[in-house]
């Protein structure tokens, strides 16, 4: 028998249950589930955001999923294909918010498989937002109570 191996990006912050979702129906395309997590300095750079928590956090708790076989960083566009031919990839899973951005790695390697899955309710993004707005809630109560 044939193992069949699952590579994903992404940063992984804050995780919650979208990216459990992801991790878990990527994992059972396959039999390995790699996951190749964003460094700092590559999301700055690159994606032009911050993370809340640090690369170590991110890979620790990416790492204590039953569904993650391997964590490797992600430090440039290029490590996809690097990656997919260093682990001989057969499908790699993105949420649907990148679709077809990644289609052209199915011309580099023709066996591959590309897949998009729904983003789910939840993002990294939405739950910030949702804190940072408590927050400042929290702040104009307890500034109420002063008065």
């Amino acid at each position: 028998m044939n193992e069949k191996t699952v590579l994903v990006a992404g940063t992984f912050d804050i995780l919650h249950e979208s990216h459990i979702n992801l991790l878990r129906n990527a994992r059972n395309l396959g039999d390995r589930l790699i996951v190749m997590l964003s460094t700092d300095e590559f999301n700055l750079r690159e994606k032009q955001k911050i993370s809340y928590q640090d690369y170590d956090t991110r890979k620790y708790i990416l790492e204590s999923i039953r569904y993650v076989d391997l964590v490797v960083p992600e430090q440039s566009w290029e490590d996809k294909s690097l990656y997919i031919d260093m682990f001989g990839v057969d499908i790699f899973a993105m949420g649907d918010d990148w679709k077809n951005k990644f289609d052209s790695l199915k011309k580099e390697f023709p066996e591959l498989k590309v897949m998009y899955f729904p983003r789910g309710k939840t993002s990294s993004t939405k739950i910030k937002l949702e804190l940072g707005e408590q927050f400042r809630m929290n702040k104009e109560m307890k500034k109420d109570e002063i008065v």
